[in-house]
């Protein structure tokens, strides 16, 4: 009597999860949401704030409340006070390939040295057969590139390293 809900066997059992989860690794999705009468499941992969299944991502690196600093300093030593503290990062919104370019025989979007700011394109992250543009969020000048191009990256990989006050 106390144990009827249990009894009820649903779509979403645990082999079903498993399953669902399994799909998930294999093709690269980030989230799944199903719903079969009253019933429904939800399942995500990675942090629930950085989400995102729009074709071009939002913001993934996250934007500094305000970055302390005196005044700008001559370029000749873009990061040698506290390269961790004053450098903000550019992450992969998604597991994928990274593609410096738009095409082979293009020029890279960004390279060391470049000043990108929040709109500037700096790679295209290919995720099951779609190319998404992934842009810079930040203003300032690109102070390393950590992924090579064709190469696979991890949902959270830091692509690029930027200096604000560059």
């Amino acid at each position: 009597m106390a144990n009827e809900p249990s009894k009820v066997p649903g779509p979403f059992d645990m082999r079903t999860i498993k399953d669902l989860v399994a799909l998930m690794g294999r093709h690269e999705l980030t989230e799944i949401d199903l719903r079969e009468g009253e019933l429904r499941i939800r399942l995500r992969r990675g942090p629930k704030e950085s989400i995102t299944l729009s074709p071009m991502p939002a913001a993934m690196a996250p934007a500094p409340a305000a970055v302390p600093s005196t005044a700008p300093s001559p370029s000749s030593k873009p990061a040698a006070a506290n390269p961790a503290k004053d450098l903000l990062t550019i992450k992969s919104p998604t597991p994928g390939t990274f593609y410096s370019a738009s095409s082979p025989d293009a020029e890279p979007f960004v390279r060391v040295g470049s000043r990108v700011t929040s709109t500037t394109v700096v790679c295209l992250i290919e995720a099951m057969k779609i190319f998404n543009e992934i842009t810079a969020d930040c203003n300032g000048v690109i102070t390393e590139v950590l992924a090579e191009n064709q190469q696979p990256v991890e949902y959270g990989q830091v692509l690029f390293k930027v200096d604000p006050t560059g």
